[in-house]
């Protein structure tokens, strides 16, 4: 896993804004700046999802195996 702040670097090593990520993992871009911003605490739903996709939370299913 890796911190919020990894996740904003390695966005910008890449290249890629923020609007940009969201489009390749098929998650509306005002969600993911939400998660971002920490308007989301990520615990279920949608905003879980993106952390888990971002590399910020664990996957619970890959944890379970």
């Amino acid at each position: 896993m890796k911190t919020l702040e990894q996740f904003k670097a390695d966005l910008q090593a890449e290249g890629k804004t923020a609007v940009e990520w969201a489009a390749e993992h098929n998650f509306p871009a005002w969600a993911v700046y939400r998660v971002m911003c920490g308007q989301n605490k990520c615990h279920r739903g949608r905003p879980h999802q993106i952390a888990i996709a971002m590399g910020i939370k664990a996957n619970p299913q890959q944890a379970a195996a």
